[in-house]
């Protein structure tokens, strides 16, 4: 057997598509994910809270404290945490107070902590749960910053504006953090699957829900896709575009961000709050509401509608680090496991449904789909 004929032998036995059948321009190897209900170590469900207006970020007398809102984030919480939390921060400081509490430790309230430590205050979190307990834990982990983020027709007219200065912010830091040990952030090839077009009715896929899509105005810095010619990826559609996806390995992330709040002098203190008349409790006359979908319940804000969306998790896989799309499921290879998910014909998928039950028939057909993916053989 000669060399070729031998590194092509070795890659189909490990796996590896890519430098065999004529792919040596690019070099792709791309080892399949392995399908199994033996790799499955547990399904999540997590409920995105999305405001039509988009996030509220704005404060508010109670009783004798000020208190800085800082949720309804939808799909994009982890995204934009960093920017929302500098305008939260800076809200919460023109009183120039001391000693700031933040209600909450996902990721709104540990960045919202961190920012206002580096202001110059002495910060406690506030929370009834920490990682790997909050809602945060289960989210995709990828860099969606207008997913979710607003309806057209309720957002304010320089909304899109507010919106570009957080994502930037946000950007920043968490490129940051990109080369760190654990790889908290990281880039990762991500692939979009196409099937060739054809003529069809009108689709659930084609409804317009309404959401308000600022991915644009971020062309400047976001990665470009390009088409991967066929037989360079082991994928089972020949129309197939690749490019550089922003992801969090939540894990290692909000470890990460917990030391480094711990680290400046941080506290965390286990409460829980049932109405905004509680926070009357706390010492700190500044608060920073870093409460997510849990903020419906205790501020009675009915503007919060939930959009579930369900995880399988696939134990991570040696050599399998990137994400593809492909008839509407996501998956993503991230560090701290491979995240599964259906995310539906369009983004009213999940809208208005607050049941935090994983559903293992849904379960099962995400793996079978993921099955899809990958060519025969």
């Amino acid at each position: 057997m000669d060399r070729r004929k031998l590194l092509q032998s070795g890659l189909a036995t490990a796996g590896l598509i890519g430098l065999a059948n004529g792919a040596r321009g690019q070099g792709i190897m791309l080892p399949r994910i392995r399908v199994s209900p033996a790799d499955v170590f547990r399904t999540t469900v997590c409920l995105r809270p999305f405001r039509a207006a988009g996030p509220r970020l704005e404060s508010e007398e109670v009783g004798r404290k000020i208190v800085v809102h800082n949720y309804g984030h939808g799909g994009s919480g982890w995204s934009l945490s960093w920017g929302s939390a500098d305008v939260a921060v800076r809200l919460a400081m023109q009183s120039s107070p001391r000693k700031v509490a933040v209600i909450g430790a996902g990721a709104l309230g540990l960045t919202a902590a961190i920012t206002a430590q580096r202001a110059g205050a002495e910060v406690t979190i506030y929370a009834r749960e920490r990682f790997p307990f909050v809602r945060s834990a289960r989210a995709t982990g990828s860099w969606t910053p207008d997913s979710r983020i607003a309806k057209a027709d309720a957002a304010a007219p320089d909304f899109g504006d507010r919106w570009e200065r957080m994502a930037r912010t946000a950007l920043t830091m968490h490129q940051a953090f990109v080369g760190l040990a654990g790889n908290p952030v990281e880039w990762l090839d991500n692939y979009i699957l196409r099937d060739p077009p054809v003529d069809r009715p009108s689709a659930a896929e084609d409804v317009d829900p309404g959401f308000l899509y600022l991915e644009d105005r971020l062309r400047d810095v976001s990665p470009h896709y390009s088409m991967v010619p066929p037989g360079e990826h082991p994928f089972s559609v020949s129309n197939v575009r690749r490019g550089a996806h922003m992801t969090f390995n939540v894990a290692d992330y909000s470890h990460q961000l917990e030391s480094d709040f711990l680290l400046a002098g941080g506290r965390f203190v286990q409460a829980e709050f049932h109405a905004p008349s509680d926070l009357s409790k706390l010492r700190e006359k500044v608060i920073i509401n870093c409460t997510g979908y849990g903020a419906r319940a205790l501020w009675k804000d009915e503007t919060v509608v939930p959009v579930r969306g369900q995880i399988v998790w696939l134990v991570p896989q040696e050599g399998v680090h990137y994400g593809a799309y492909y008839n509407s499921m996501l998956v993503l290879a991230r560090r701290d496991g491979i995240v599964v998910q259906e995310v539906g014909p369009n983004e009213t998928f999940g809208w208005n449904d607050d049941n935090e039950t994983p559903d293992p028939v849904a379960a099962q057909a995400a793996l079978e789909k993921l099955k899809t993916f990958y060519a025969a053989g």
